[in-house]
């Protein structure tokens, strides 16, 4: 018969503590330390001090219109189909006398425009009916209304209400995955981590940040990374430069300009 060897204090704990073998709480999902988040997010805030969402609007109703609109859409086009239709119909009342065949005339230059119409119609017809015709401020709420998804929810929050919320589209899921910061395969992923890993004293305007600088700099087709700001802490593989743009304030006209 064999000498079984005692086991060691380490063992004996791991069966005795379930707690003991419970794995590790996972890591944050970003390729970058503490200190190179603060500095990525301290550059973009000097570079925008105040940066603001394109889409054009008066009031929350009329941005819970355009962000709807927006999807599959450019900024710049949903703006010139808005611009004339928010002028008759900037609440919800006035959008439901105009009706889903008007609208459809106004926003018909926008892709979708016939479900979109339908959705803004409905929209509009819900805040009456179920919020006294004033937008709800919270993600629940809203996402009950017709073509509202959690990125406009999270848009409306944010521009509307001033709450901090990251609104994950097409630009900050390219950005997530291709630089490292937030790499996940959805939006909600993307969202989670980035709720989780930018500074807190920047939060409320990296959303905008992220979205910029996806729009103007780290471009879909090639990035411009001759014009990066961050181009000395950016961990993707793609990027063709290691030195940092200067890091100056840029003129109000470069961040509004049209795609």
């Amino acid at each position: 018969m064999t000498d079984q060897k005692p086991k060691s204090s380490a063992q004996t704990l791991k069966k005795s503590n379930p707690m003991a073998r419970r794995k590790p709480a996972a890591r944050r999902r970003t390729a970058y330390s503490k200190a190179e988040l603060e500095e990525i997010f301290r550059r973009f805030s000097i570079q925008r001090p105040e940066p603001k969402g394109e889409l054009e609007h008066v009031n929350p109703f009329t941005l819970v219109v355009a962000v709807a609109l927006s999807a599959q859409a450019t900024d710049a086009g949903v703006n010139k189909a808005t611009r004339a239709l928010f002028k008759v119909a900037d609440t919800p009342e006035k959008m439901l006398a105009l009706g889903e065949e008007k609208v459809r005339e106004y926003i018909k230059t926008i892709g979708l425009f016939r479900n979109k119409a339908k959705n803004v119609i409905a929209l509009s017809q819900k805040l009456v009916d179920d919020f006294g015709s004033v937008v709800p401020r919270t993600r629940e709420e809203l996402v009950t209304l017709p073509g509202v998804g959690r990125k406009t929810a999270n848009v409306v929050m944010s521009m509307a209400f001033g709450i901090p919320t990251m609104a994950v589209d097409t630009h900050i899921l390219r950005i997530g995955n291709r630089i490292k910061l937030a790499p996940g395969k959805t939006p909600d992923e993307i969202e989670d981590t980035l709720m989780r890993i930018v500074p807190k004293q920047y939060l409320f305007h990296a959303h905008h940040w992220l979205i910029l600088h996806g729009r103007y700099c780290c471009k879909a087709r090639k990035p411009e990374c001759e014009r990066c700001v961050i181009a000395d802490i950016c961990k993707s593989p793609e990027k063709t430069v290691d030195v940092p743009a200067p890091l100056v304030e840029l003129p109000q006209q470069m961040i509004g300009v049209s795609e």
